[in-house]
């Protein structure tokens, strides 16, 4: 019998990065809606926050016939304070909000908006939409606020003919002023009313394994007032702390010497997806939730920050971790539990994984593995179900990641439920990739790897969106070859990042990209499609190593109902492979496949070649129906998978 390889081995890493959440696959597409948005400034050790309450807000049609300001004199809650104040000059004058690159609704296609306000006097209200000229495309009913208390308002818009970048405009019919807070404005067919559609469905035809969220940096945020507070995230939405998002700081450390603002000192983290959130999209996705947990560390590439382990605010830390899971998995009369069915989810999410820490390493000051110590122990000691991952710090080259080595694998030897799994990261080449696609096969078989991040970075030169190229997916493929051939060693993959969206990325490359209209995967996305959908239970040891010299790479696996053997052809001519070679229950693969339908999927193109909005699937799988013979010829620059 051949190795088994874990259920739902390849999965996926969110990260709020790049503007994949707020303007990305969280679907509200209203910017600063609750009037909190801070502007982010400084660099390491010197972070500051300047308020930012207006952001993405202007008075409409100009100022003079309406003024616009912020207040905190009036809350709607005392957790997000501020508010809107319009006073209109003249009849049908408000105010606009500019959405990111603009509202995108396609026509006959419905949102949903809701808004709270309060007035002296009662005001008549319309939602609309507006072309750049001032052209008005849409709009809802007219809308009568009333009354001096809070009230929360809903209504609808619907598109006669495709909006592109359009105003989100609310006008006021009569003079005046009025008070508004905590816009929403959702697509009607966002899934579960929360999630961009097609960014969903992406996701959902990777068929993953597991996610694992929130970050990443974002869990230890730069500083640790910044930090991902999973407490902060749950809850009525209106009474989330809005955050500073760690992203929006980032290069502000560089070559060029310390630059105080950067390119988006305005994104913001508005907490409108938080933990419960992800737990129902883990639900959607069929997927196991792998949350990750703050140790006491702000990142330590760009902070100093800590909280020192043997003071009493550590252990606050650990008790955050151990009311998560209670959150997650708890019984409705338990404190925690209950929050979770008051929000609408009586039945367990059934959490089966926690991350310790994200890339944290250990150092004369950081006491990171005696840390992970005392979240191990007081985990296991309350929960022994839940199955801890750990960290090898930011890489797999460095003395951090050996001393982690040194410090979790007899351990894990020792203790078989230490750690379920390290995590390791590399950000690397194309050439490393393949000179390291049998790195696993030397690792001691009681260690456990969790290859939670990575991706071939290559062609720096070129635009953000460019630099997922056909070559690059082709290194991570042949790379992924050793992960499934040490699937015993091996538990878990995810390519890095998740999302970006096209003018407002932070990192690069990423594996789905998107605009206000559409989106589509990379090649990279494609491989990650191909081995999440189309690897078995059971490893079948198959002999190709002879071909790998001309970068030509062959895995097989199998369950119950399927075999699936994968080529990879990286190299610069086609090859003979001989399926023969391929045993399966002592029978050639093509003896096996006498008789049985036989479908090829195949991905390829050279290796220049990159996917864009305007040519989504310039490479993307094709599937046929085929009989084969025992040579398979694999074209140069391709990868196949054979389902039989």
């Amino acid at each position: 019998m051949g190795k088994t390889i874990s259920k739902g081995m390849f999965g996926l890493f969110f990260e709020d990065i790049n503007y994949g959440l707020d303007g990305g696959l969280h679907a509200e597409m209203l910017e600063n809606r609750s009037f909190e948005f801070l502007e982010a400034h400084g660099h390491k050790c010197n972070y500051y926050q300047k308020g930012a309450y207006l952001y993405g807000w202007n008075a409409y049609p100009f100022i003079g016939k309406s003024e616009i300001e912020v207040s905190d004199k009036e809350p709607l809650n005392q957790v997000n304070p501020h508010y809107l104040v319009v006073k209109t000059n003249e009849e049908n004058a408000g105010f606009s909000n500019k959405a990111y690159d603009g509202i995108y609704l396609e026509a006959g296609k419905s949102a949903n908006v809701s808004f709270y306000a309060k007035v002296k006097e009662n005001k008549t209200v319309t939602v609309n939409i507006f072309s750049q000229g001032g052209k008005k495309l849409c709009h809802s009913e007219e809308i009568t606020i009333s009354g001096d208390n809070w009230k929360k308002y809903e209504t609808k818009i619907t598109a006669k003919k495709d909006i592109e970048r359009g105003l989100f405009v609310v006008l006021i019919k009569e003079k005046g002023e009025a008070l508004f807070d905590q816009f929403r404005m959702y697509p009607e067919d966002a899934v579960l009313g929360l999630f961009r559609k097609d960014l969903c469905e992406l996701l959902k035809d990777l068929k993953p394994g597991f996610m694992r969220f929130p970050g990443g940096c974002v869990v230890e945020g730069n500083e640790l007032s910044n930090r991902y507070q999973w407490k902060l995230t749950v809850g009525p939405s209106e009474e989330r702390k809005a955050n500073w998002n760690r992203w929006a700081v980032h290069g502000n450390d560089d070559d060029k010497g310390n630059r105080d603002l950067g390119d988006f000192p305005y994104y913001n983290q508005t907490l409108g997806i938080g933990f419960y959130e992800y737990f129902l999209l883990c639900e959607y996705l069929g997927c196991e939730p792998l949350p990750v947990m703050n140790v006491g560390l702000a990142c330590q590439y760009q902070s100093d920050q800590l909280i020192d382990s043997s003071a009493p605010e550590f252990m606050e830390y650990v008790n955050d971790a151990l009311d998560l899971i209670e959150f997650a998995n708890g019984a409705t009369d338990t404190k925690w539990g209950a929050l979770r069915a008051q929000m609408g989810h009586p039945d367990s999410f059934d959490l089966k994984f926690i991350g310790i820490g994200n890339e944290q390493w250990e150092t004369k000051k950081i006491d990171f593995f005696h840390r992970y110590d005392v979240f191990e122990k007081a985990i296991h000691e309350k929960y022994p179900q839940i199955k801890c991952c750990g960290s090898a710090g930011p890489d797999v080259t460095s003395d951090h990641y050996r001393e982690a080595w040194d410090n979790f694998s007899p351990k894990m030897k020792a203790k078989s439920d230490y750690s379920y799994a390290v995590d390791e990261h590399y950000y690397v080449s194309d050439n490393w990739l393949y000179d390291n696609v049998h790195m696993y096969d030397y690792y001691d078989r009681h260690r456990k790897v969790f290859a939670g991040e990575y991706a071939c970075h290559i062609n720096p030169d070129r635009a953000p969106e460019k630099r997922n190229s056909f070559g690059a997916a082709l290194a991570e493929a042949a790379f992924m070859t050793g992960l499934e051939k040490n699937a015993d060693v091996v538990l878990m993959a995810s390519y890095a990042p998740l999302f970006a969206r096209l003018g407002y990325t932070q990192w690069q490359p990423d594996l789905i990209w998107f605009d206000a209209s559409a989106s589509y995967g990379t090649p990279s996305y494609y491989v990650q499609k191909i081995y999440s959908n189309f690897t078995g239970t059971e490893l079948i040891d198959v002999d190709f190593d002879d071909l790998e010299k001309d970068r030509v790479y062959v895995t097989a696996s199998k369950d119950d109902e399927h075999v699936y053997v994968k080529i990879i052809n990286a190299g610069s001519k086609d090859a003979g492979i001989c399926l023969d070679k391929v045993l399966v229950n002592g029978q050639s693969l093509i003896e096996v496949a006498s008789g049985k339908d036989v479908t090829i999927y195949t991905l390829k193109g050279s290796v220049d070649d990159c996917n864009s909005i305007e040519q989504p699937q310039k490479v993307a799988l094709v599937s046929n129906k085929v009989s084969i013979d025992s040579i398979y010829e694999s074209v140069s620059n391709s990868i196949a998978v054979i389902v039989l």
